[in-house]
């Protein structure tokens, strides 16, 4: 473990060194906020946007620091550009004040807005992309007064298909973990292959670069689904990028994806993001447990929290989980940007890549709880016991003896469970997730 941290502290410098800094603080903190697609796919229009932005401060999240209201795909007029301009047309049936309008009424409302592309010709339902026409669209973009962009990974053509393939996890046959290696990958690259270079990566660039070229800092969200070994060169291009391929509300999807994710975490620190996609939260048949730990591991990979569900319908209860103070607090500390390591697998051996057990027991540090947030999961199928013991945290020294206490908190209930002894046990349903935060010694 120890070697482990250092590698992880080395990394975190290197990788901060060469982030994408933007200007007023954009992308520094992983983004807060909403996205259409979960709910509404392409049926949206701008009543259903401004809808979601009006909820987002009914509801308080705006208060709780949600701020991107994103509009996905299916926005624009499909099949064609303005033959003048080259610009991409917003729907005016859907849009009839255009995205321009939107914006504004969203930025009356103290939030911002995102939009929908992709580094391709089409994007994934068949609406014209960037490929090609990245300056103009950024231009576009930056006059209408749009603040984030999700850049997606369809409608590429042969002459920018990548030459070798890149593993990525949650493929059908995918590697045995950690030694990516793919079986029955037809076209691997050689050993020293730099992913950085490769046609997919340039696809990326090319929007960056236009991006940067306005005046105007929108955070760059990439979203190629983990190909091309992103995690070695999204953080120099983009303040976010998809790990994986997309979430659905299933539980056993969630726990792959969290498993996936859970082996970069040494690529996450302030600036930029591995993005494991957006939160199913409220949505789907999930139980209120499986909402907490899907909501919790989120959180504490401090990946981007991006709503999917319908505002206007969603229930209290998890309106509740997506507002927990304690797990935004960490989530956005201003001095800690490293997120929750697995100190444990718990389940499973320590390093075990396992879809459908992920790691169980994280650890993070954190300046805005003043302790150490610890998340405890169960991913089994039956009621199972977790137990958190203070001298396997990193962040408790790892010397903490069996008599040692800490104050402690519980971050659903917020109560305070008081000086806690040498180590601390609870009882967790099937699929749900325990979190403390462990504060000073006593």
């Amino acid at each position: 473990m120890p070697c482990f941290l250092a590698l992880v502290a080395v990394l975190s410098l290197l990788s901060r060194a060469l982030a994408l800094v933007r200007p007023d603080g954009v992308g520094k903190l992983p983004a807060l906020g909403w996205n259409s697609w979960n709910a509404f796919a392409c049926n949206i229009d701008a009543p259903k946007i401004l809808t979601a932005a009006e909820e987002t401060i009914n509801l308080g999240l705006k208060d709780a620091g949600y701020e991107y209201i994103n509009i996905d795909d299916c926005w624009s007029v499909k099949g064609r550009r303005d033959p003048n301009t080259n610009r991409m047309i917003p729907d005016p049936t859907k849009f009839p004040d255009g995205i321009a309008g939107v914006a504004s009424k969203i930025h009356d409302m103290g939030l911002k807005i995102g939009i929908y592309s992709s580094a391709g010709t089409e994007t994934c339902a068949g609406y014209p992309a960037s490929l090609g026409y990245e300056k103009v669209d950024a231009e576009s973009f930056a006059e209408w007064g749009i603040d984030y962009l999700k850049y997606d990974n369809c409608g590429v053509p042969t002459n920018w298909t990548d030459l070798y393939t890149h593993c990525v996890p949650d493929n059908t046959n995918g590697p045995k973990f950690p030694n990516g290696t793919c079986p029955d990958n037809p076209n691997p690259p050689p050993a020293d292959y730099d992913w950085s270079r490769s046609k997919s990566a340039q696809r990326y660039e090319a929007m960056r670069d236009a991006l940067l070229s306005v005046n105007r800092p929108i955070l760059y969200s990439l979203c190629n689904w983990g190909q091309a070994d992103v995690n070695e060169w999204g953080n120099v291009t983009g303040n976010s990028w998809r790990t994986t391929g997309d979430i659905t509300p299933h539980w056993s999807r969630i726990a792959e994806i969290a498993n996936e994710n859970s082996f970069f975490m040494n690529y996450a620190d302030f600036w930029g993001y591995p993005d494991p996609d957006m939160l199913e939260v409220g949505n789907g048949d999930l139980t209120l447990a499986e909402n907490r730990a899907h909501f919790a591991l989120w959180a504490v990979m401090k990946s981007p929290l991006i709503i999917g569900a319908p505002l206007d319908s969603i229930k209290q209860e998890h309106v509740a989980i997506l507002k927990n103070k304690y797990l935004l607090a960490f989530h956005q500390d201003p001095v800690f940007g490293r997120p929750a390591y697995p100190y444990k697998w718990g389940y499973n051996p320590d390093w075990t890549f396992d879809p459908v057990h992920p790691a169980e027991y994280w650890s993070g540090p954190s300046s805005t709880l003043d302790g150490t947030l610890v998340l405890m999961l169960n991913s089994e199928d039956s009621d199972q016991t977790r137990t958190a013991v203070w001298s396997e945290i990193p962040e408790l020294g790892g010397s903490a003896g069996k008599d040692s206490g800490h104050q402690v908190t519980d971050v659903w209930t917020g109560e305070d469970l008081g000086c806690v002894k040498g180590e601390y046990s609870v009882e967790l349903q099937r699929h749900d997730a325990a979190a403390l935060v462990v504060g000073q010694p006593c």
